[in-house]
């Protein structure tokens, strides 16, 4: 079996035109270089496989390359690669200083690379200042690190930084395209897309994946072997649900998550999928916008087309509960039932059910003749006002001259839309409106002279104040009861004077006066009648609400219980 050597390693750019994606770094060397310009200390930063050691590597050949070289020649005796992770004592920095000090015996310098410098310790970092900040002429320090803020300010103001980015989905799709060509492999754009966006922007690991699909899949690279063998959602699973979210089928909606968990996804996949899914829809909605989708052209024409179906309203309030979901998916309990909620409550969004209809109608008299309902006379109130006969015989008494009943026609279906003025069913002026209404319906008028006035006495008045107490403890209104006996009502007249111990008993009584003096007056035949309430804090002393309040009581009405408490020993 021959040595086989990985996609990383074999396809390693050897000059600065061959690095993906870092276009302003290497640019900026190059002109370094050529101007001498080149600082000694230089720190390269950024994430993982974005090709900080690989332009270190081809920094360290160009500075020592005078033409005069063979191609495959790379300066093994002037470059020198440190691991800070396992060289990361004060003893390993000494020993590189003592180096440092030697001049190259090939070319102009010697390039010292140390990898993973965030790992030298703090004594190390120490030691390493006074030869970073002034090392000899013939000697250039690379660092290299993925994070930069755990190296100390000093170490960093030493050193000229080259802060390396992201290796964009566009940018790593294209040097995949270009490695697979080389090596004869016929792969699909969108499954070197998926690639791509499966190393997050590190170009190493888009050639690990690259070898490992190759191996899966052979010569013939497709979506489907690419999707199956990464683990990955395909795009047609969230255009499926998407299409099925937007015709509201709740149940096949729920057969297609239970069908993507079975194939061994994660739910918590699944629904920050669907979220950038819709995010994906949203941005194809505005031309200026489309560039941000970073998919295969033909996977874009399918963006394109279901966004149309799309309200943007639509899309603003899926992208909130899939977000929501996505929060409280590690916390729940029940993971499973969470995200098949959130399914249900996005497949609702555009589901008005049946759709209650706002404006009212008139039935026609049409509708009771097709019935064979008869339609009702109805009495119309007289605008004149009433007028009041008295008689001889007795002149207490009214009679009160009401109009004739007029019948009238089937009421006619009247259209409302031009009503403008019309009120909310629950509104406090409709209810006044009804009110209103129903006064003017009424058949007789009353006349406030004409309402009884019968003398009261103190007895029936007390009679007729517990009847009403022993009627709401019937009805378990218990708290207004209790409130109604805690003082004794005294009539002056027509006026019924109670006294309270604070303001809130005062207010609820307040509240609830209107039943009482309606059962009063009609009671006692006196309709001028009338509830003064008023507080007195002095009648709060006579209540006990504490313990220590109880037993005082107790001790005033039987001093005995003084020395029970001291005989027993007793507390209160």
């Amino acid at each position: 079996m021959e040595h086989f050597v990985v996609s990383a390693r074999k396809y390693r750019p050897q000059t600065f035109k061959d690095v993906v994606g870092q276009q302003a770094i290497t640019n900026t060397l190059l002109n370094a270089i050529e101007h001498n310009h080149l600082a000694q200390a230089l720190l390269f930063t950024g994430p993982r496989g974005v090709g900080k050691t690989t332009c270190a590597r081809i920094l360290a050949k160009m500075i020592n390359s005078d033409g005069s070289e063979k191609e495959d020649e790379d300066f093994a005796f002037n470059i020198f690669e440190l691991d800070a992770a396992s060289n990361n004592s004060v003893d390993d920095i000494r020993n590189l200083t003592d180096q440092v000090r030697i001049p190259p015996q090939v070319g102009k310098y010697k390039v010292y690379i140390i990898d993973e410098v965030h790992m030298l310790s703090q004594a190390a970092f120490n030691a390493f200042l006074k030869t970073l900040e002034e090392p000899p002429k013939h000697c250039i320090f690379i660092l290299a690190t993925t994070e930069k803020h755990k190296i100390i300010p000093t170490i960093l103001s030493r050193c000229q930084i080259f802060d390396f980015k992201r290796i964009t989905v566009k940018d790593a799709k294209e040097y995949l395209k270009y490695i697979a060509e080389e090596q004869g492999v016929d792969a699909e754009d969108d499954a070197l897309h998926i690639i791509a966006q499966k190393a997050d922007g590190a170009m190493r690991d888009a050639l690990s994946i690259f070898d490992r699909v190759v191996s899966f899949s052979g010569k013939n690279l497709t979506r489907q072997a690419v999707t199956e063998n990464l683990n990955v959602l395909d795009y047609e699973t969230y255009f499926t649900s998407t299409d099925l979210i937007l015709e509201n089928k709740i149940p096949e909606l729920l057969i297609q998550f239970n069908e993507t968990l079975s194939k061994g996804f994660d739910g918590h996949h699944y629904i920050a999928g669907l979220a950038s899914h819709f995010r994906d829809l949203m941005v194809c909605q505005n031309d200026q916008t489309v560039e941000l989708l970073e998919v295969g052209d033909e996977t874009k024409t399918k963006y394109l087309e279901q966004a149309k179906k799309a309200p943007y309203s639509f899309l603003l309030r899926g992208i909130e509960l899939a977000n929501d979901c996505d929060l409280k998916y590690k916390s729940s309990k029940n993971q499973r039932l969470l995200v098949e909620l959130t399914l249900m409550q996005l497949a609702s969004i555009t589901f008005d059910g049946e759709k209650k209809n706002s404006k009212h109608y008139i039935i026609p008299a049409s509708y009771f003749k097709s019935k064979g309902i008869k339609p009702v006379a109805i009495k119309v109130p007289n605008e004149q006002p009433t007028t009041i006969v008295e008689t001889s015989e007795e002149p207490k008494k009214a009679k009160i001259a009401t109009p004739d009943p007029v019948v009238q026609e089937p009421i006619p279906v009247i259209d409302l839309k031009s009503d403008t003025h019309r009120t909310s069913g629950l509104s406090l002026k409709s209810i006044r409106a009804k009110k209103e209404h129903q006064i003017r319906q009424m058949d007789v008028v009353i006349d406030p002279n004409d309402l009884p006035r019968e003398e009261v006495k103190e007895p029936e008045f007390l009679k007729a104040w517990n009847d009403y107490v022993r009627g709401l403890e019937q009805k378990g209104e218990r708290i207004m009861a209790s409130i109604l006996t805690m003082g004794t009502p005294k009539l002056n007249d027509t006026t019924i004077h109670l006294e309270f111990p604070n303001e809130t008993l005062k207010v609820e009584l307040e509240r609830a006066q209107f039943p009482l003096m309606e059962y009063l007056r009609k009671a006692l035949k006196n309709y001028d009648l009338s509830l003064d309430i008023s507080v007195n804090e002095e009648i709060e002393k006579q209540y006990a609400f504490t313990p220590i309040e109880k037993y005082q009581k107790l001790k005033e009405k039987n001093p005995n219980i003084e020395l029970l408490k001291k005989t027993f020993g007793l507390d209160i």
